[in-house]
């Protein structure tokens, strides 16, 4: 018996790519305003042309035919009209119908926390987990979730779908936040359409310093707190002074809070778990004589670590 192959993450990214997800084949292309065709009637080179999908969404430039539906129909649906429209001329004519240029739909544009900005061509119907995964999937600086800003009405709804236009009356923004953790779940996965701006918010730092293992920043996810933050840096050290961990807050051009917490209480429930906000800096002391390195000795460190050093030209 022949051992199963692993299914790599290769296989699901061409599976992806290759439109087979979830057991659904790839849809054939749904012309619209705008694309380019070209006609083809065998032994009729007078007949044969070139011609746009007007903005009426027909093919109305067909030598001696009246305008062709072509809107949200296919290349051979189309073929078959153009044939029996030039029966009434010729006899049994052979028609080829190629779609020359995809021009009714903006390509969906993909960018933030992920590891390539992108623009997706939108000749199917794709859903979002397929455009994060064409975009090389999500980077560490992901903050937890995906907005989806819509730009165009949908062109050719499916079966049973109503077609949502943009409100235009200033009444609503065509807006759709997702969570990251609904996606992977598999809870949430929203169809993207043409010209859909897909933006994953980047997580903004909190830094920790002082008497933790490991010090450094940590990037902001959901609504992160102070005990959490601190397991994140690997937890505080023995002689850490968790009676008094101070935290400095900065809100735009406010002058700067400090926050004094006991995180002993904290721990006994006798006092809530502080939110920490985007560049929160938390300073954990210890018992020592001296404390340690200052916080701002260590935020500079943080500040400079990987640093490149550029050349002046």
């Amino acid at each position: 018996m022949r051992p199963k192959r692993p299914f790599t993450m290769l296989a699901v990214l061409i599976c992806v790519v290759s439109g087979v997800v979830h057991g659904q084949q790839q849809q054939p292309y749904l012309l619209g305003p705008g694309d380019v065709i070209e006609v083809r009637v065998f032994g009729q080179h007078d007949l044969s042309a070139n011609a746009q999908i007007d903005s009426d969404g027909n093919l109305s430039s067909l030598p001696f035919l009246d305008p062709i539906p072509a809107k949200c129909r296919t290349a051979r649906q189309v073929q078959k009209d153009i044939a029996v429209a030039y029966n009434r001329l010729i006899k049994d004519p052979q028609v080829s119908v190629r779609v020359m240029e995809r021009n009714s739909r903006q390509p969906a544009t993909i960018s933030g926390a992920v590891k390539q900005n992108a623009k997706i061509s939108m000749g199917r119907k794709i859903r979002l987990n397929e455009v994060i995964a064409l975009a090389g999937g999500f980077t560490e600086k992901a903050a937890g979730t995906i907005q989806i800003l819509h730009t165009e009405s949908e062109l050719c709804p499916g079966p049973g779908e109503q077609p949502e236009a943009l409100p235009i009356d200033g009444t609503a923004i065509p807006l759709q936040i997702v969570k990251i953790s609904d996606l992977q779940k598999g809870t949430v996965n929203p169809f993207i359409r043409a010209g859909d701006l897909v933006l994953v918010s980047e997580a903004e730092p909190v830094y920790i310093t002082g008497s933790v293992v490991a010090p450094g920043a940590i990037m902001l996810r959901d609504e992160l707190t102070l005990s959490k933050a601190l397991a994140m840096a690997g937890g505080t050290r023995k002689e850490a002074k968790l009676s008094d961990i101070r935290i400095y807050r900065q809100k735009g051009n406010a002058p700067q809070t400090v926050l004094n917490v006991n995180l002993e209480a904290v721990k006994k429930n006798q006092q809530p778990d502080i939110i920490l906000q985007p560049y929160d800096v938390i300073e954990v002391s210890d018992n020592g004589l001296f404390g340690g390195r200052s916080w701002l000795e260590t935020l500079v460190g943080i500040l400079l670590r990987n640093t490149p050093v550029l050349p002046l030209r």
